[in-house]
């Protein structure tokens, strides 16, 4: 049981204003408390505002090459402490140790190499006739980040902020805290300023809610749980970036190589327990091979393995999710699959029968599933796979456009200009052809109810730039 009860403010670790406020940090493999954090206050959050607002007056004048300087200190620190990073991520949120190493962990470098390629091109000017056209650091960005993916989280904001200048007050997820507090230690280590990065934990209705209304703060992003805080921050007019959630099709098209796409689409469902905002949760496939795909899916999961995160073994293995509270709400929706006659195909409520602890989800496939059911529509956020079938391509196409979300696609086809022309018609951030995986210089986000803005590459970059007009820069 390690204590962690400081903020990382103004370059030193201190004491809350208002001490006794702790939470406990759960592993969610043993329901077991792993570390005791302070929980944070409106006065907190004050602190560290004030302190970025400080650094980013000297800060923001800094030039590309010391920026870029700084952020390869940072991957030379983090990379030192690659291997504590990701036990520290298995142990609080229950990745599979396997997945924290070669992914959870891995994210943070690849997002600061992305950014650190994109700083070094940017034109951060450019001359049109008279007139001087400038991008600059919007100032202080508050951070809001989740526990599902929380090193990459915190990277694809604090990276590109970094690069453009900008100071930072995080707030990382109460749930699981602990990586970014090893974070807070190798930025120090690093040579970050002082103020230009601080971490207060806290909740949203009290840390989250001082970030995002406090008028010293310029922009707020967050990932998930975004519509209360685009609320707090309207009456302070300041910019609000949101990647929220998902419930993203997997359109299989008739040509496709059907066993491939259909054991394919199951794990990447399940992948990180089924905790990723972007997983291929719906299945579409034709109504004709409907029987097909819940064979095949059945026997993909049921071959999954569910169990201790540092255990090791081959093929794809799946951890606890993160919480009580989400192990409650993905029983909840799968008895509601039941209930309201999906076809439950394998898995189901309850933990599997050979584990007695541990927030553990049984690998669950629905077939026969409506896009009218609760368990097409709401974000489970667990191992839960719905197969949906359609009678034809439009079918398809409208099926997977009918959801409040459109943060990503999958299409597979055998004949790649046929996925094309199906991409073409979701609504949505991004799609996967073919199994394609995610590119850190492409843009990642979302449409309708899955958020604004973007992240990754030269648009996450952007998402922290002010643009201004200098009229009559030029005499000519």
């Amino acid at each position: 049981m390690q204590d962690h009860l400081n903020f990382y403010i103004d370059g030193a670790w201190v004491p809350p204003v208002k001490p006794g406020n702790t939470r406990d940090v759960v592993n969610p493999a043993t329901e077991k408390p792993i570390a005791r954090i302070s929980m944070g206050s409106a006065e907190d959050v004050d602190r560290a505002v004030k302190a970025a607002r400080r650094a980013f007056e000297s800060y923001s004048r800094t030039t590309r090459e010391e920026r870029i300087a700084l952020m390869q200190k940072i991957m030379g620190a983090y990379q030192a402490k690659y291997e504590e990073m990701a036990k520290t991520i298995s142990s609080e949120m229950g990745a599979p140790i396997w997945l924290s190493k070669a992914a959870q962990a891995a994210m943070f470098m690849a997002h600061f190499g992305q950014a650190i390629e994109v700083l070094k091109s940017f034109d951060f000017e450019e001359k049109r006739g008279k007139t001087q056209i400038m991008r600059e650091p919007v100032g202080v960005c508050g951070l809001i980040t989740p526990w599902n993916w929380p090193i990459n989280q915190i990277a694809c904001k604090i990276a590109p902020a970094l690069a453009a200048g900008c100071t930072i007050v995080l707030k990382p997820t109460e749930v699981a805290p602990l990586n970014a507090i090893l974070l807070a230690q190798i930025l120090h280590e690093a040579g970050v300023p002082k103020g230009v990065f601080n971490l207060v934990n806290g909740d949203g209705p009290t840390v989250g809610a001082a970030i995002s209304s406090h008028p010293g703060v310029d922009m707020v992003y967050i990932t998930r749980a975004g519509i209360q805080v685009a609320q707090n921050a309207a009456p302070t007019v300041k910019r609000v970036t949101q990647e929220l959630g998902g419930k993203s099709a997997n359109i299989i098209l008739d040509d496709a190589d059907f066993k491939t796409a259909v054991a394919g689409g199951v794990q990447n469902c399940f992948m990180n327990s089924g905790q990723s905002c972007n997983a291929p949760t719906r299945m579409l496939v034709p109504q004709s091979r409907h029987a097909e795909a819940i064979a095949i899916a059945k026997a993909t999961a049921e071959s999954i393995k569910v169990g201790d995160p540092f255990a090791g073994g081959n093929g794809l293995n799946l951890g606890p999710v993160v919480s009580k509270v989400q192990f409650d709400k993905i029983q909840g929706l799968i008895q509601k699959g039941i209930d309201e006659g999906a076809t439950l195909v394998t898995g189901g409520v309850g933990r599997p029968e050979d584990l007695k602890e541990g927030y553990y989800v049984k690998p669950t496939v629905f077939g026969n599933v409506k896009n009218t059911m609760t368990i097409a529509r709401e974000e489970i956020f667990g191992p839960v796979l719905s197969i949906l079938p359609y009678h034809d391509e439009e079918e398809a196409v409208s099926i997977a456009n009918d959801t409040p979300y459109g943060l990503s696609g999958y299409v597979t086809s055998g004949n790649l200009d046929h996925a094309k022309s199906v991409a073409r018609r979701l609504r949505t951030g991004n799609v996967h052809l073919n199994g394609a995986q995610l590119a850190f210089d492409a843009p990642f986000g979302g449409y309708k109810q899955s958020g604004n803005g973007r992240e990754w590459g030269v648009n996450g970059f952007e998402e922290f730039l002010e643009t201004k007009a200098v009229f009559g820069y030029s005499a000519e």
